[in-house]
């Protein structure tokens, strides 16, 4: 089991989402676990970032001070989602 990994859930998937999961992980050189842990976490932390820049637009803070932490904020984003390594490479 990976570190943090602390649930057990029963999931239900279509036969395509499931075989292109599994063939995405081995490619990744993780466990199917592991990998759909990841694309919850992706999925998560974009609709929070989301929620977020949508709050800043509503308040009218969208300016360039505003832009510059939008920015830094994406950089923080993809360091969680995708590591250091991955974010110098995008």
């Amino acid at each position: 089991m990976i570190a943090g990994m602390t649930a057990k859930v029963t999931l239900s998937f279509s036969d395509d989402t499931i075989a292109d999961a599994r063939l995405l992980a081995e490619r990744s050189g993780v466990s199917l676990s592991a990998w759909i842990d990841q694309a919850a976490r992706e999925r998560s932390l974009r609709e929070i970032f989301t929620a977020h820049a949508d709050a800043i637009r509503r308040a009218g803070l969208d300016d360039e001070e505003a832009a510059l932490a939008d920015e830094r904020e994406i950089a923080m984003v993809d360091a969680e989602i995708y590591g250091a390594e991955r974010r110098a490479t995008r």
